[in-house]
């Protein structure tokens, strides 16, 4: 495991460096006060918990990180009960579909709510939401719910953002979510569990949408991890 980011301070007479783990108390992210907006995620100003960055401990068992485990073991329970089915419009897989989708909005509320932030959080989140759309993605290609044409470049699009930010990683750069591929969660989910109850119409448009959305936040993360990684190498040149 990582070690904790470390606060390198010298003493007054010069001698031994002393270290100090910054601790929650130190974290402006964790006092900053809880509005509505934040409580929603809608206020995503000022810089991201320090618990979640790179270098600190993953800290896994926490509420949000129990809500995160749970949606990551539904996962395939809902493609067995979706495949399953007779032509893919399941009520009870749309349901678990639902549950799934919106428990990434109750782990991001928990979090904010018992200040339970942490680096395994952050990890997870992106890698289980990746995980559930490719998910959706099978079920709706399987049935011919949506137009197999978009399924097929979201998919692709989903597994080369796993492997983006596997890369980012490795280089030392951690990307942050963009707002485009924020709001192009809402209609991707949207587009799966509308087709899944038989509102194949509806799911298509959303589907359209949020693959746009999705491409162009691609697009803008490929742009910062570039820049990044080009300051990384002057700065160590």
């Amino acid at each position: 495991m990582a070690e904790p980011p470390v606060e390198r301070r010298t003493g007054e007479s010069g001698g031994r460096e002393a270290l100090r783990a910054p601790g929650a108390a130190d974290d402006p992210a964790v006092k900053r006060k809880l509005t509505v907006a934040r409580f929603f995620g809608l206020d995503r100003s000022g810089p991201p918990p320090a618990a979640t960055q790179a270098g600190s401990p993953l800290n896994p068992w926490t509420i949000p990180n129990a809500i995160g485990f749970t949606r990551l073991v539904l996962i395939p329970v809902f493609l067995i009960v979706a495949l399953s089915s007779s032509g893919g419009n399941d009520a009870l897989a749309a349901t678990l579909f639902a549950v799934i989708g919106w428990g990434d909005y109750a782990d991001g509320i928990a979090a904010r709510v018992t200040r339970q932030y942490s680096r395994l959080g952050a990890l997870m989140d992106p890698v289980t939401d990746r995980l559930l759309i490719v998910s959706g993605a099978v079920v709706c290609w399987r049935f011919d719910l949506l137009p197999r044409w978009a399924l097929a470049v979201l998919a692709v699009r989903e597994l080369a953002m796993l492997a983006i930010g596997r890369y980012g990683l490795s280089r030392g750069v951690d990307l942050k979510i963009n707002w485009p591929g924020r709001i192009a969660v809402a209609p991707v989910m949207g587009s799966f569990f509308f087709a899944m109850v038989g509102l194949e119409g509806a799911g298509e448009v959303m589907l359209l949408v949020g693959l746009a959305l999705a491409l162009l936040a691609t697009a803008l993360y490929v742009q910062t991890g570039v820049r990044e990684m080009r300051s990384a190498a002057s700065s160590s040149a």
